[in-house]
């Protein structure tokens, strides 16, 4: 079973510190990371906090020809807006106050091998720019500097933030987007990967078990349930945490349900403003389906997939007409027409109001 885990020098971190393949769609994730890993190509790699993707940037660097150079990784969230240039760029002495000598920026320290931003959605938009300009010209100027230095860097970069609404809203550069979006990756959520929940469980385990002095952990079978049966809010780093403490408190390495500290997160109907939050974060993995289908060249693909979208809908709210075009926010019309197309319904093809028809052609045209 592959299995990526942190360096020890990184072990009182925060994040997430391993990462299995067990999974089927994780096992697809690494076959694509594994086609990605050896060019030089800017990666993008999304997925919800906790779910490791430091730990995708360490091993797409450590597939690459640039494995024996440095891997640099910066959290841009944790960088002061007022320092964040000179930490990613350099400067010189003298450049601004308290700038007693000068410093080597983090892509002048990356030069040869990768450059990691985690949370690139928070640069500001100045600095978006320059990053931009980096990126393109393969150069970065120090502040208080005239004269560019050449850098040779492979950047991946990270984000649990939906970077295309980012942009739509003005806060993320479209350019920079588009320069970005080379190679992206999609991490999914734990609880989506279910395969991998048992198997992250008997690694840490083992990590802990062994800390600890607990010889041969293990789980219940109501407790594995139990840890299946959760949504794993936190991800990885929760599953971590919630091993690290069962074993400090169960008995005879034995963990049982009573040993779980479980988090459960508020639920949808008493959170409206999280379902807002939660909903945009599926979006990644159907745009990452619908570029495995594009690869195939499918004949049709625009009507093989709104036919698919149709029926899903239609099924989805139990096959009634109104509340499958509320939900897809179209016309009844339209929705009728195009499920007897599809063969959902029986009936013949009425001629569509010029409301619908301009709702269609919307569709077909937008889309």
């Amino acid at each position: 079973m592959p299995i990526l885990t942190l360096p020890r020098a990184d072990s009182n971190s925060v994040r997430a510190k391993a990462f299995v393949f067990e999974d089927a769609s994780s096992r697809a994730l690494l076959r694509r990371i594994e086609q990605v890993a050896p060019s030089d190509a800017t990666v993008l790699v999304v997925g919800e906090t906790g779910t490791g993707k430091e730990l995708v940037a360490r091993h797409l660097h450590e597939l690459s020809r640039r494995r024996d150079r440095p891997f640099v990784a910066v959290n841009c969230g944790a960088l002061a807006e007022s320092l964040v240039d000179s930490e990613l760029f350099g400067h010189e002495r003298g450049a601004f106050t308290g700038a007693h000598q000068a410093k080597v920026g983090w892509f002048e320290a990356a030069h040869g091998g990768t450059l990691f931003l985690d949370e690139i959605g928070d640069l500001p938009l100045a600095t978006q720019v320059k990053l931009l300009r980096v990126l393109q010209e393969g150069e970065v100027v120090r502040i208080g500097a005239r004269q560019p230095i050449a850098v040779d860097v492979r950047l991946i970069a990270a984000t649990n933030v939906d970077l295309a609404a980012a942009m739509l809203a003005g806060k993320f550069r479209e350019d920079l987007y588009y320069r970005l979006n080379v190679a992206p990756l999609w991490l999914l959520p734990l609880r989506e990967r279910q395969a991998d929940i048992l198997a992250l469980t008997t690694h840490f385990l083992g990590v802990y078990g062994q800390r600890l002095g607990i010889a041969q952990p293990r789980v219940s079978e109501a407790a594995a349930q139990a840890l299946c049966a959760h949504s794993w809010p936190g991800n990885i780093r929760e599953l971590e945490n919630v091993i690290h403490h069962a074993l400090l408190i169960c008995q005879g390495g034995e963990v049982r349900p009573e040993h779980l500290r479980l988090q459960h997160a508020p639920s949808r109907a008493d959170a409206p403003a999280e379902r807002a939050a939660v909903t945009p974060a599926r979006l990644p993995a159907l745009e990452a389906a619908l570029i495995e289908l594009f690869e195939d060249n499918p004949p049709n693909v625009f009507e093989e997939v709104e036919r698919r979208l149709l029926r899903a809908a239609y099924r989805y709210c139990d096959r009634n007409q109104v509340h499958t075009a509320r939900l897809l926010g179209i016309s009844r019309n339209v929705v009728r027409a195009r499920l007897i197309q599809y063969g959902e319904l029986q009936g013949s093809m009425r001629p569509e109001s010029s409301d619908s028809t301009a709702t269609t052609r919307s569709i077909r045209h937008e889309a």
